[in-house]
C-alpha cells in the first residue's frame, strides 16, 4: 500500500524535483500511517453506552455499567464474555444482565465486590476467571469503572507482565484509587514483588 501511494504521488508530481517529490511522498505516507493507526484504535473503541469506557486491547475493555440496550448488542460487537464486578443489587444494576448476556450465548460472571471492602481474594478470583477465558473478547465492568479499571490493571501487570507505569494510564483515565483500593493495589503488587506506587 505504501509503495502504491508513493508511486501515485510521484506520477502526480511530474516535473517537480526529486527532492520535493521525496518530501511529498514521505508526508503522504506519514498521514496514511496516522490514519491507519486511528482506524485500528477505533476498532477497539467500539460504541458501548456506558460510563468511562476504556478499551485496553482488541480483546479486553473495561467500563462502568452498560445500559440494557448496550448489553444486548455486545455479541454483535464480537464480545464473548462479561465479568461484572459489583453486587447485583446496587442501584444502577441492570437486573436481568445475566439473562441478557446468556441469551447471546456469552459467558457471564459476577464477582460482587463490596466497594469499601475489596480483598486480595477478589483479585485472585477475578484473575483466575479472566485467565480461564483465554482469547475470548471480554468486557469487564462495574458501576463507573473504578473496580473494573483497578482489577484489569492488576491483571495486566501481574499475569500479563506489562509495565505498570503504562498499564496504570488506563486507571488514571477514570480515577485515582485511594483508601482500601489503593491498599489493595499495594498488597497485590507487593505480593508479586512488583514495585509501583499508585498515584
Amino acid at each position: 500500500m505504501r509503495l502504491l501511494s508513493c508511486l501515485s504521488l510521484n506520477s502526480l508530481s511530474t516535473g517537480l524535483s526529486t527532492h520535493l517529490s521525496t518530501h511529498l511522498c514521505t508526508a503522504f505516507l506519514g498521514l496514511s500511517t496516522a490514519l491507519c493507526t486511528s482506524l485500528s484504535t477505533s476498532v477497539y473503541a467500539q460504541k458501548i453506552d456506558a460510563p468511562n469506557v476504556v478499551p485496553i486491547t482488541a480483546q479486553l475493555t473495561s467500563s462502568g455499567q452498560p445500559t440494557a440496550k448496550a448489553l444486548e448488542s455486545l455479541s454483535a460487537q464480537g464480545y464473548e464474555a462479561v465479568i461484572y464486578l459489583a453486587p447485583p443489587h446496587v442501584s444502577d444494576a441492570v437486573r436481568e444482565e445475566n439473562i441478557i448476556v446468556g441469551r447471546q450465548n456469552m459467558v457471564f460472571v459476577n464477582i460482587p465486590i463490596v466497594f469499601n471492602k475489596p480483598a486480595v481474594s477478589d483479585y485472585e478470583t477475578f484473575a483466575a476467571i479472566l485467565q480461564g477465558l483465554g482469547n475470548k473478547k471480554v468486557l469487564v465492568h462495574c458501576q463507573v469503572n473504578m473496580r473494573a479499571s483497578t482489577m484489569v490493571f492488576l491483571y495486566r501487570v501481574v499475569v500479563g507482565k506489562e509495565d505498570p507505569v503504562l498499564a496504570y494510564e488506563a486507571v488514571s483515565k477514570v480515577w485515582a484509587p485511594s483508601g482500601p483500593w489503593k491498599q489493595l493495589m499495594l498488597d497485590v503488587l507487593q505480593k508479586h514483588k512488583i514495585s509501583f506506587e499508585p498515584y
